[in-house]
């Protein structure tokens, strides 16, 4: 063997190893994105907020809720005695269809607020 002949090879493994150091770190950079998200079919919170006694901190319970959507639903609720059914979320600035059927399980217009972050 020649020397061009041992520097193409030794350029061809170091190719083949850069590659392959590329992919495993693709992939771990995968699984860590993966790890980091929540899992979709653990609910982040057990019980139930009632919409039309709760405070704003048991609100900032629901998904997606935050302090100003919190704030939107105590002054909606103020302004208009309340709301007679879930699905009245919806006039809520903020609040759209997909949002509500986030929380919906975890909503309930009678009864106590029971919810707790798990």
């Amino acid at each position: 063997m020649n020397r061009t002949t041992d520097s193409l090879r030794q350029l061809a493994v170091k190719r083949v190893l850069l590659a392959c150091a590329l992919t495993l770190g693709l992939s771990l950079a995968a699984a860590q994105a993966q790890a980091a998200k929540p899992a979709a079919s653990t609910p982040p919170i057990a019980g139930v907020v009632n919409v039309n006694t709760a405070t704003p901190a048991e609100l900032e319970l629901l998904p997606g809720v935050g302090a100003a959507r919190a704030t939107a639903i105590v002054a909606f609720r103020k302004e208009q005695g309340g709301f007679k059914q879930v699905e009245d979320l919806l006039a809520v600035k903020g609040i759209g269809e997909s949002m509500l059927e986030r929380m919906r399980p975890f909503v309930t217009v009678t009864g106590k607020t029971t919810a707790r972050k798990l």
